[in-house]
């Protein structure tokens, strides 16, 4: 095993602790059956290509680890921090699968909480040297519907990089850093976004319940199987309906829309949600104007809701690892086969696959007119025609580019990747 180093934020002992037990929860009885029905009735829903059906398996265990991982920390009165969303690797000798699943973003560390209205909880933490861009801590209600949200970036912390967060139903008076609860209060969501993986941090921070002892201890192995079998079966759900979404919509199109304060999507931000499908030898050229936005990043994903090789292939670029053109505007080439410019979308050799490119952190009154997304499909031969603009690279410095992909993405999961 990798060294850590102590305390990291993100691979903490609470941390390895949960993904530890989390292999065990997966070989509970309830939870094999469940893990075998959720497959058998999420293929026959999905009518996947014969490329997404190669995707499954593996897809398949991050999205059910996932579900593990975060079932095994809802309750309220025995809250952890979680991190959700991490790739597979290695603890104390054993595989840990990845967690990720619902489209995740490649550039965010996601941690849950568990929170109840009738309860009082700190968040006790410390900024890293390198503050995010984006910085969420979100509440919501168990449909995923913001209670309320503190903006990370702009809490209040003190000179040594400490920071409280209070969570209760009580009015802030004159607390700084205070979200309110309500009866309807179900879970602490905190999204850290690095947009540049080489220098930002994410927050370090734990939880601690206030208030006399819990009334009850913590939920039986059974009781936690049954919890798990029955978020398996919500996972499978959730990613299905969010695909077919995206595949009802015409290939190789997509247009701006602001999200929904549903779902999980956050406030504010700007969401384009669709699908390429390329025949050989063909490419999808997305133009990005970002609109003011300090922050914007295109994933790519399976329709099982896992993104693609994120660390050794660049199956996002964020506007941090991006070059921009000479107008400031953005150009990507998305494709299987290597184009040769810097900001390559790498598909892992599908041909089909769904993008959501994100933005966020406007200017004070919005994004500017000039926001859009648009795509075009063309012939890779044809892109020194379509496309001279792009800085071409070579073999060596695709080489160089892809190392320090790896190296930067690692300084959030020091154990290493499997």
């Amino acid at each position: 095993m990798a060294h850590i180093p102590s305390p990291h934020p993100v691979a903490t002992a609470s941390q390895h602790a949960q993904e530890l037990a989390a292999l065990e929860l997966v070989q509970h009885p309830v939870v094999k059956a469940a893990h075998t029905e959720v497959a058998e009735t999420w293929l026959s829903r999905a009518k996947a290509s014969p490329a997404m059906r190669e995707r499954f398996e593996a897809a398949f265990e991050e999205v059910m680890f996932s579900a593990a991982m975060w079932s095994s920390n809802q309750d309220p009165l025995h809250p952890r921090v979680t991190c959700i969303t991490r790739l597979a690797h290695p603890v104390e000798g054993r595989s840990v699968p990845g967690s990720r699943w619902g489209i995740d973003n490649p550039d965010t560390v996601y941690r849950v909480v568990p929170i109840s209205g009738s309860e009082r909880y700190e968040l006790r933490g410390r900024v890293g040297e390198g503050r995010m861009t984006e910085n969420y801590f979100t509440l919501w209600n168990q449909h995923m519907g913001t209670v309320d949200v503190l903006d990370g970036r702009r809490m209040h912390v003190e000179p040594d990089g400490s920071f409280v967060v209070t969570i209760d139903s009580d009015p802030a008076g004159d607390r700084p850093n205070h979200i309110r609860s309500d009866d309807t209060a179900h879970e602490l969501y905190v999204r850290d976004v690095l947009l540049d993986w080489g220098r930002d941090d994410p927050n370090s921070f734990e939880v601690h319940r206030l208030g006399p002892p819990p009334s009850r201890g913590r939920w039986s192995l059974d009781e936690q199987a049954e919890r798990t079998a029955a978020m398996m079966a919500h996972f499978a759900d959730f990613t299905g309906k969010l695909s077919y979404g995206t595949y009802k919509l015409p290939p190789n199109h997509f247009s701006l829309a602001w999200s929904a304060d549903h779902t999980g999507a956050m406030r504010s931000q700007v969401y384009v949600a669709g699908r390429f499908l390329l025949e050989p030898g063909q490419a999808f050229v997305i133009d990005v104007s970002d609109g003011g936005a300090e922050y914007f990043t295109v994933p790519l994903s399976n329709i099982w809701g896992t993104t693609l090789e994120i660390v050794d292939r660049t199956g996002s670029l964020n506007k941090a690892q991006s070059q921009a053109n000479a107008d400031g505007t953005w150009t990507y080439v998305l494709s299987p086969e290597d184009p040769g410019v810097h900001n390559w979308l790498d598909t892992d050799g599908l041909g089909e696959g769904i993008l959501t490119l994100r933005m966020a952190e406007f200017p004070e009154g919005g994004p500017r007119p000039d926001l859009a997304a648009t795509g075009r499909v063309v012939d890779l031969a044809d892109l020194d025609r379509e496309v001279p603009h792009l800085r071409r690279v070579s073999s060596a410095e695709r080489a160089e580019q892809l190392a320090a992909r790896r190296a930067s993405y690692l300084r959030r999961l020091p154990e290493g990747s499997l």
